[in-house]
């Protein structure tokens, strides 16, 4: 049986399995740099930008002073302090629920939300001092002028017994000493580097999609978009199970009275990752699917 001419070896053929080889790799290491960068470009900014801000760190947690975790927790904390200096018998357990209904009720006004920021601008100078410090301290918010207060509004509604609310140091904490001293050289680490990881991230980004489309054509930046879709899609789990894992260990440390508080505390500060979580993953999946739909596209056209 006849068999057509074989086709003659062409110079550079050997170099075809060596390119797709170089091809493979060079993805992988894209994947994982990408990988890598978007959980630290988000934490260095949050920390640079968020965290070490005054500003926008009250901004972050002002709104808390509605949140019914914290406004429990305060009225707990109020309610505690007032019935270790009261002593009426059988009315004992009448008098607490009254108390705590009263400085409950107190968490709604305005006068709450004035002292609460208050707290708060101060207990920001403790997380500085703590996280940046040599020295380990816990981070904790002091409701002394939160107590303060509401035994003023209390005994001029003529609450019984809020005159004896002693007014004193009675702090939520955020933070332990010994997760501070744990956390302390990851967040130098990250103020250190502040956005640069971010612009570093976009200027990668742009540099590998550009320079694949311009040297290698259509296919070729379909299959960088669809790489650099899946390291961005990578970053953003990373970065999510970073937010949840700082967490868990946060209130593993924090006394149960103070933990659905410290919470409330914690998700709200965290709350701009969350957000960060889901724009990098709806742009890493965009370009992803985007990447490889297109490359099937052109590949049953060419």
């Amino acid at each position: 049986m006849a068999h057509g001419p074989e086709r003659p070896a062409v110079a550079g053929d050997w170099l075809v399995p060596v390119r797709n080889c170089l091809s493979v790799a060079l993805s992988a290491v894209l994947l994982v740099v990408l990988a890598v960068l978007v959980p630290v470009s988000a934490l260095s900014a949050w920390v640079d930008l968020e965290l070490d801000d005054t500003d926008r760190y009250l901004a972050a947690v002002s709104p808390l002073a509605s949140d019914s975790d914290v406004r429990e927790t305060v009225a707990t904390l109020v309610t505690d302090e007032a019935m270790k200096n009261i002593d009426v018998g059988p009315l004992q357990d009448t008098v607490e629920q009254f108390l705590h209904e009263s400085a409950l009720s107190f968490t709604t006004t305005e006068a709450f939300r004035r002292a609460w920021d208050s707290a708060n601008r101060t207990a920001h100078q403790a997380v500085t001092a703590s996280l940046h410090g040599d020295d380990g301290q816990a981070v904790t918010i002091d409701l002394a002028p939160v107590i303060e207060e509401v035994k003023k509004e209390l005994v001029s509604s003529g609450v019984p017994f809020a005159d004896r609310i002693p007014v004193r140091e009675t702090s939520i904490t955020v933070l332990s000493a010994d997760r501070a001293d744990d956390l302390r050289s990851s967040f130098r680490w990250l103020r250190y580097c502040s956005v640069w990881p971010a612009v570093a991230t976009v200027v990668l980004l742009v540099l590998v999609l550009g320079l694949t489309l311009v040297r290698g054509g259509i296919r070729a930046g379909l299959t960088a978009a669809a790489v650099v879709g899946g390291g961005l899609v990578l970053g953003a789990a990373l970065l999510r199970i970073a937010v949840a894992v700082g967490r868990g260990r946060v209130l593993d440390q924090v006394p149960g009275t103070d933990r659905d508080g410290t919470a409330a505390v914690y998700d709200a500060l965290t709350a701009s990752l969350r957000t960060t979580v889901w724009i990098v993953l709806l742009v890493g999946a965009v370009l992803a699917v985007g990447g490889l739909v297109g490359r099937v596209v052109a590949a049953r056209r060419g």
